[in-house]
């Protein structure tokens, strides 16, 4: 599973041109469980084995959009159809289905 998981933050960290340390802060976790993950010391539990498949499926879903160093940008800035929040604050607080719903909304055209 150690390699699986490792693929998942790797994807992530590319596609959203994010670092470990960022990866860490949208799951709300400390980086050095970031870094137990990658090699295999630990693996996640239930819970964050979730939150981290869904912030893959989200930043997976941004980059079909926007480039690696915009989809960082649009992750890390106040967005209007979150009424000024930032996607980072309400996935860490998780509301990640609030930001899926906006990436929905603009891939359907709906906003751009």
């Amino acid at each position: 599973m150690a390699d699986a998981i490792a693929a998942r933050l790797d994807e992530i960290q590319k596609r959203a041109a994010v670092t470990s340390r960022e990866v860490a802060q949208l799951l709300n976790i400390s980086p050095e469980t970031v870094s137990r993950w990658r090699t295999g010391k630990t693996e996640p539990q239930p819970e964050r084995r979730d939150s981290l498949l869904k912030l893959e499926w989200l930043v997976s879903e941004v980059s079909e959009l926007y480039s690696p160093d915009e989809t960082r940008l649009w992750l890390f800035s106040p967005h209007k159809l979150l009424k000024g929040n930032r996607p980072i604050d309400l996935i860490q607080s998780g509301a990640m289905d609030d930001v899926l719903t906006v990436i929905s909304q603009i891939k359907d055209g709906a906003f751009v």
